[in-house]
């Protein structure tokens, strides 16, 4: 049988939706985890402890495994394993993009560097030592900028400054959450400088696609229909398809497929975050995985076959009936955290899922965890999902049915 190995950090949302997709297409998998299974001497060759921090060593590791339980693919669920999942591809002989590809996406420096040298669209960007005194640094930046560490997700840490004041105050916040012996470990080498860019105006989206031999395949543009236009950027509401014009979409997929190319990705899932407006589409972030979150609850192929799967099918380069989404409009909202501290209660569940084209509401976090708002914060209180008609519709229902949740945090 197919044996697949699933990179899956053990802070990662989608775990359940991988093992679930492997189950519907009928393969044997592999999970390999950054911490050790408990019951991995029940079930040998089930499972794989990994050094997912050091692609080297887990290169290494994930190599002695597969002599003993060999492996046909190696599929990152989250970026913690994407730079792990290229070394340890290559080693074994395995379809994968190239480490140094995957690490440009891991390294916005980088990142930024390879898309400005491509000829895409590019704000001016420094990289700034940690270290710096913010406060001379200040009067070097044009204005409006961006500040950001260079290796977290999901708009953690990632400030909007206007001027010197607000810019000083966002660099020491960036410093005080970078020096965090645990958010210092997640960003690795990249820990002792943070990014610099010119803020982007304009509209912002989201493509979800799949590379082959270099070639996307485009499987969604979303529309974030919410501002992101600072200080903080919390991404909200994602629908699809998108609402854009023809023209508008074939700007979004041709600038992908430039970043993909100016990056050097050229195998399995890319996650793109593009701007656009008037002088054309501005790739903000490439991302060498699928999209994060259970985000990709609203994707569905064909007859109904979710993401994950189109992803192992891929990754072990079996038959795809098919890459068309699903006709009827789908989304999701990222819960909103409204404050820090603990969560006690969640309230107006059931009204929210009341309403017509609401699917579901899915918390993530429980009562008794800790809730922390951007741009410290990197969890997720929870996902709402919705479909209906038209996209409009959709981004209706979402808002309507958050005015029904409240959230007790002290």
């Amino acid at each position: 049988m197919t044996r697949i190995l699933l990179l899956i950090p053990s802070t990662s949302y989608r775990a359940e939706d991988f093992l679930d997709a492997a189950r519907e297409f009928g393969v044997d998998v592999v999970v390999g985890s950054d911490q050790r299974p408990v019951l991995e001497h029940v079930a040998p060759g089930r499972s794989l402890w990994v050094d997912m921090q050091h692609p080297e060593q887990g290169a290494a590791e994930t190599e002695a495994f597969a002599r003993e339980y060999p492996l046909d693919a190696i599929v990152p669920v989250d970026d913690v394993g994407t730079l792990l999942a290229a070394r340890a591809a290559a080693r074994l002989g395995l379809p994968h993009n190239p480490f140094e590809a995957v690490e440009a996406t891991r390294d916005k420096s980088i990142l930024r560097e390879r898309l400005a040298a491509g000829g895409l669209l590019s704000p001016p960007y420094a990289v700034v030592p940690l270290d710096a005194d913010p406060a001379e640094v200040a009067r070097t930046v044009p204005y409006p900028c961006v500040l950001k560490p260079l290796a977290l997700s999901a708009s953690r840490g990632v400030i909007r400054a206007n001027d010197e004041a607000q810019f000083a105050l966002a660099f020491q916040r960036i410093r005080s959450l970078l020096t965090d012996p645990v958010v210092a470990a997640d960003c690795g080498p990249t820990a002792d400088r943070l990014l610099v860019e010119g803020f982007v105006p304009g509209v912002e989206v989201a493509v979800e696609g799949l590379l082959t031999d270099g070639r996307l395949i485009p499987l969604a543009i979303f529309d974030k229909p919410d501002p992101l236009d600072g200080p903080y950027f919390e991404e909200t509401i994602y629908v699809t398809p998108s609402r854009l014009s023809d023209a508008e979409q074939a700007q979004v997929i041709a600038a992908t497929v430039a970043s993909a190319h100016a990056l050097g990705l050229v195998d399995g899932p890319i996650h793109a975050e593009l701007r656009l407006n008037d002088a054309g589409a501005w790739p903000i972030d490439v991302a060498a995985r699928s999209i994060g979150g259970l985000c990709a609850r609203t994707l569905s192929f064909g007859t109904g076959m979710s993401l994950e799967e189109i992803i192992l099918r891929h990754a072990t380069r079996s038959p795809v009936p098919s890459f068309d989404r699903e006709s009827q409009a789908a989304g999701v909202m990222m819960l909103p955290i409204p404050a820090a501290g603990t969560l006690r209660a969640v309230d107006g569940i059931a009204a929210a899922e009341a309403v017509p084209g609401i699917e579901s509401v899915t918390m993530s976090m429980r009562v008794g965890d800790r809730v922390v708002p951007l741009p410290e914060g990197g969890d997720y209180i929870g996902f709402m999902f919705a479909r209906g008609d038209t996209p409009a519709d959709v981004e209706s229902a979402l808002r309507e049915a958050h005015q029904h949740l409240r959230f007790t945090i002290t």
